[in-house]
């Protein structure tokens, strides 16, 4: 089989030739890179990159194929997909299909063959920037620049109110899906939770009329500061019932408080963050996925700062204890790993049994 030449255009100009693999047609997108060795069964499926063209650090892609009851959403969601090197004959007892016909069978666009640690350097040293990944050069360069993600939020979550766990469980959490992973809802069904996963455009009056123990706020794409809706409904929700955040949900529920949030030069994606937790010096490592952070100044008085990255400082989690809630940047349900903080959803089930009261 022929292989088709194909271009990926960044909006500063440079212009890298690969190779086609996945669906035919040309996508424009954020340019971002994820540094996991495993996983990107995950990061195909994960809601969180929408809009984003996915560089893959890791050279080579799809050894173990696809495994479809990993995967952490229906369908992916990401624009585009580069990789240096792709496995046309996976081995794995649990292997379902290759990545290159999932990748078409689901519309992806995807590149080979190009030199991805050049690639990476040139984001982490320019910052996120677009790109298009075409089958000719592009002539108006201009106009990549122009793209931006918008309705991220609105574009992933849920249509309709879903169930899971045992009905008749002694917990009751409401999950309100941002953009949400599915080990998320794993989580806390293993840990004996009815789930009610809701829709983003659900109100605060919605969510409590449900009567939940506690309240779920995942992960998702786009600028946090978009969603002003949600922001002021959580702001109605805090110290009604306990809550947890994770990385969307950690930056609403500080915008909620009055903190403010920015976009980071190249953000952090990857299973393989560090992460220092203030109160005992632990350091874990820890999946993330997100080009936002919380400027951690300004939480002071709301909140108290719990986890701070340990390459760049940037706050990864906040303490409410005035309002019963807890929020952390990083991925503590992160599939395929790593597990350091799962116990953080622990955390969250002593908050539900101990009412709103006891954090």
């Amino acid at each position: 089989m022929k292989e088709e030449r194909v271009y990926l255009t960044l909006q500063n100009g440079r212009v890298f030739e690969g190779k086609r693999f996945g669906a035919a047609g040309d996508v424009l997108g954020e340019l971002v890179f994820t540094t996991g060795i495993t996983g990107y069964i995950e990061t195909l499926t994960d809601p969180s990159y929408y809009g984003q063209i996915v560089i893959q650090t890791f050279p080579l892609i799809g050894n173990y194929g696809m495994i479809l009851s990993d995967r952490e959403s229906r369908k992916p969601y990401l624009s585009g997909y580069i990789v240096r090197e792709y496995c046309e004959q996976p081995s794995n007892f649990r292997c379902e299909q290759r990545i290159d016909d999932y990748l078409k069978e689901q519309g992806v666009v995807g590149i080979y063959g190009i030199d991805t640690r050049e690639l990476t350097k040139t984001v982490r040293e320019a910052g996120v920037m677009n790109a298009v990944i075409s089958s000719r050069p592009v002539e108006d360069v201009a106009a990549i620049g122009r793209f931006a993600i918008r309705d991220a939020v609105k574009n992933v979550t849920c249509a309709k109110e879903m169930y899971y766990g045992d009905e008749k469980a002694k917990r009751t959490v409401v999950l309100w899906d941002f953009g949400a992973k599915e080990n998320i809802v794993r989580e806390l069904v293993r840990r004996g939770c009815r789930v009610i996963r809701v829709p983003s455009w659900y109100t605060a009056e919605q969510i409590l009329a449900l009567h939940p123990g506690g309240l779920m706020l995942t992960n998702g794409p786009g600028d946090p500061a978009e969603n002003t809706e949600i922001i002021e409904n959580i702001r109605k929700i805090a110290g009604k019932l306990p809550v947890f955040g994770i990385c969307l949900g950690h930056q609403l529920f500080a915008l909620a408080m009055g903190g403010k949030t920015k976009k980071m030069k190249y953000g952090h994606r990857g299973g393989n963050q560090p992460v220092k937790e203030l109160k005992t010096g632990t350091v874990y490592i820890s999946s993330q996925n997100h080009g936002y952070e919380v400027l951690a100044d300004s939480i002071r008085g709301a909140g108290e700062l719990s986890f701070v990255n340990a390459n760049d400082g940037t706050c990864e989690g906040v303490e409410y204890p005035q309002v019963n809630a807890f929020t952390v940047q990083f991925h503590p349900e992160a599939c395929a790993g790593p597990l350091d903080a799962r116990d953080l959803f622990d955390k969250f089930m002593a908050m539900i049994d101990g009412g709103k009261k006891h954090a």
